[in-house]
């Protein structure tokens, strides 16, 4: 099952951004900055707790990258298993998979603020693929596929304050984003050194492999 509360509090039991709230995640509004220790009424008081074991790292780990991408167990369990049998780093693949997302090439292309913002998008069928309306955000996209917005919601406000922040960074090096067509296409299955997420994913392989 998806979490459905409040994203803020994920990244105060985190204790690290997980960039799920779009433009608010950069302002001083963010939780995370005001409030440093995890959500609750023990919240500060567990911040200081002894040392933890290494299980439940590993387990922190894997909620923490579900919660970035915004996928449920089944989900990414089910993305682990695929990924297990493939040559390389499983750590590595899985992340690749994981990035490889269409809601996920909608966010990093800038098109939308957020991972859940993008989901949005796609389930209301705002964008297509290769001239396709595709509506399903874990559609695994390919090298050479162009993401396209549909012509009648590149008006939105959503969309155009989204393009705004996003061209204020850059796209990682294994997109090209095309803002003036609102679409993008991936160049390459993406390697770890260009994912930008501060995760610890063989922690992750550690734990399914128990």
């Amino acid at each position: 099952m998806r979490y459905t509360g409040p994203s803020c509090r994920q990244c105060r039991r985190e204790g690290t951004k997980l960039f799920l709230k779009g433009t608010k995640c950069f302002t001083e509004k963010c939780p995370v900055e005001r409030r440093p220790f995890p959500p609750g009424q023990h919240g500060q008081s567990t911040s200081r707790r002894r040392k933890v074991s290494e299980y439940a790292k590993q387990l922190r780990e894997k909620q923490k990258i579900k919660r970035i991408y915004g996928v449920s167990e089944r989900q990414f369990r089910n993305t682990f298993e695929k990924v297990s049998t493939l040559p390389g780093m499983t750590g590595h693949n899985l992340l690749a998979a994981l990035e490889s997302r269409l809601d996920n090439m909608v966010y990093r292309m800038g098109f939308a603020a957020s991972r859940k913002a993008a989901r949005q998008l796609i389930r209301h069928r705002h964008v297509e693929i290769n001239g396709k309306t595709v509506d399903i955000p874990s559609y695994q996209a390919q090298p050479g596929e162009e993401i396209r917005v549909r012509q009648h919601a590149r008006e939105f406000a959503a969309v155009l304050g989204s393009l705004e922040v996003a061209a204020r960074g850059q796209a990682p090096s294994w997109l090209a984003v095309d803002k003036d067509t609102f679409s993008g296409r991936m160049l390459e299955r993406p390697q770890r050194a260009s994912i930008p997420i501060a995760a610890q994913e063989q922690l992750v392989v550690e734990l399914y492999s128990k």
